[in-house]
């Protein structure tokens, strides 16, 4: 009987923390989950407090450990971009979380474009110019927290997006370091030469004391401290999770793409060694290094997706958990005219609209609960048919499939919808928390259990595909429908 080897994964998200211990095979063994404070300090601003970071995932880790204590390694993966800085000495926070979502820099990106930086800072980082990424988040807490600038200039603090904030923690100081999928969501990385760029620094004036190690997403991150876990267990493989989402939907060839439900929806096509161009709101990243190998994406963001479910849960609190829209959804039969443009904090790719704002369209007085339920779900759909589209103006083929993953393609209805918008088969794997499952598949490449990705294909295993059924004159009239709400919140918009 073949001894099974067990990965615990640190999956740590925009509302939750999680862990999840899988075997060499992919299956999922124990599961734990907390979710965390969001802060909203003004319009558009989102913070997370850093130490209920640590002790949520402090938490879930050791309640599944305490279901399977058989470690080999640790894998993380991580919400991309939120930005810390910490003091290096007492590994105090200097400020909040800054998280991706946030657009408090808009006014400052604006006048880097105004002043023509915006291509070179795409030519070397794939990335458009936009508050979403790290650098300018770090700029800002550099010169709104006091005394942050000076420790920074003397060497004092240090820098990190999520997972290099849980390394440090994990490992008590001891680790320093990212990897090149987290890196390349900095704006401060070069693709192209895999390093920090002294230009870009210089632009967003950030000392490179600051920086972390880029190191590759399977590689020797160290241990964690004793105190941590009563032992020490390696650290194996660290990835963004979008990055690890597409390797645990195996999608580590050329041309295979993926859409994670999570937060936001991000759909990610594999590119191989070419860095696409990024045009078209579309952006280019690392997908993952290895060693010798280094592999592009194309990606497209879309900040609200699972948001806009917990929206109606919390905000309008119309319903009492997301499992209730399913049913909800069926109960009608269309929204009779109602969209809904999540753009709370801004429209993502392709638009790239940071001051858009959230609507509702087509109101009557018929219109209830189950038609703005609907609205919010539909618009997940058209959101991802928006960034396939423009990845298609991208010199690239129309996929044949989208395999799919993240908590929200549980829901049937979603995906049977999303399948009929995007008129494509829609598949579904077995095991939908891929971005935890692929940092796995890293963690068990790092400790010498798989000898490549390629060995990804052999455990991923499917779960149902959903075929396209709506005809094509009601499909064009819902996604007629769909654009022109779009164009009424974006700040481009002008009145007939």
């Amino acid at each position: 009987m073949t001894t099974r080897r067990h990965i615990l994964t640190i999956d740590q998200g925009t509302t939750s923390s999680r862990a999840i211990i899988f075997n060499d095979l992919g299956t999922p063994i124990a599961t734990a989950q907390k979710e965390f404070t969001q802060i909203f300090p003004h319009s558009g601003w989102v913070e997370h407090k850093p130490e209920e970071i640590w002790s949520t995932t402090l938490t879930v880790c050791r309640e599944v450990l305490r279901q399977q204590a058989d470690i080999v390694a640790i894998g993380i993966t991580n919400q991309r971009e939120t930005t810390l800085v910490w003091d290096r000495k007492s590994g105090r926070p200097m400020y909040n979380a800054i998280v991706w979502q946030d657009r408090r820099t808009v006014e400052f990106c604006d006048e880097l474009r105004q002043k023509g930086h915006a291509q070179s800072i795409a030519e070397k980082t794939g990335l458009l110019l936009d508050p979403y990424f790290s650098a300018s988040k770090l700029k800002w807490i550099l010169d709104n927290v006091e005394d942050a600038r000076r420790k920074a200039e003397d060497g004092a603090l240090a820098f990190g997006t999520i997972d290099t904030f849980l390394l440090w923690r994990l490992t008590a100081g001891a680790t320093h370091a990212t990897d090149a999928t987290n890196a390349s969501r900095t704006m401060l990385f070069n693709i192209h030469s895999q390093c920090w760029d002294r230009n870009l620094l210089e632009l967003f004036d950030i000392p490179a004391t600051l920086l972390p190690e880029v190191r590759d997403c399977a590689d020797d991150f160290g241990t964690t401290d004793r105190d941590v876990f009563g032992r020490r267990i390696p650290i194996f493989a660290v990835a963004g999770d979008q990055q690890a989402a597409a390797i645990g939907q195996a999608c580590v060839q050329s041309g295979m793409i993926k859409s994670t439900y999570g937060t936001g929806c991000f759909v990610l096509l594999n590119t191989g060694g070419r860095a696409l161009e990024p045009t078209q709101g579309m952006l280019t990243t690392v997908a993952y290094r290895l060693g010798d190998t280094l592999s592009f994406a194309l990606e497209g963001s879309i900040f609200i997706a699972g948001a806009a479910v917990q929206w109606l849960r919390d905000g309008l609190q119309i319903i009492e958990s997301a499992d209730e829209t399913e049913s909800i959804a069926r109960s009608i039969d269309s929204t009779q005219g109602v969209y809904l443009v999540p753009a709370f904090t801004g429209l993502g790719a392709p638009h790239w609209d940071p001051h858009a704002r959230g609507a509702l369209f087509g109101l009557t007085r018929d219109t209830g609960i189950p038609e703005i339920v609907r609205a919010t779900l539909e618009s997940v759909c058209y959101q991802t048919l928006d960034l396939i589209n423009a990845m298609i103006d991208q010199d690239t083929l129309r996929p044949s499939t989208l395999r799919v993953d993240g908590g929200m393609v549980k829901n049937d209805w979603v995906m049977q919808f999303l399948a009929d918008v995007l008129d494509i088969p829609v598949e579904r794997p077995k095991v939908i928390e891929t971005t935890a499952l692929g940092v796995a598949y890293l963690a068990c490449l790092g400790a010498g259990i798989y000898a490549s990705l390629d060995d990804t294909h052999q455990v991923w295993q499917h779960d149902r595909n959903f075929e396209p059924s709506l005809s094509t004159s009601a499909r064009s009239r819902l996604i007629d429908g769909w654009r022109q709400a779009v164009a009424r919140v974006k700040t481009t918009y002008v009145a007939d």
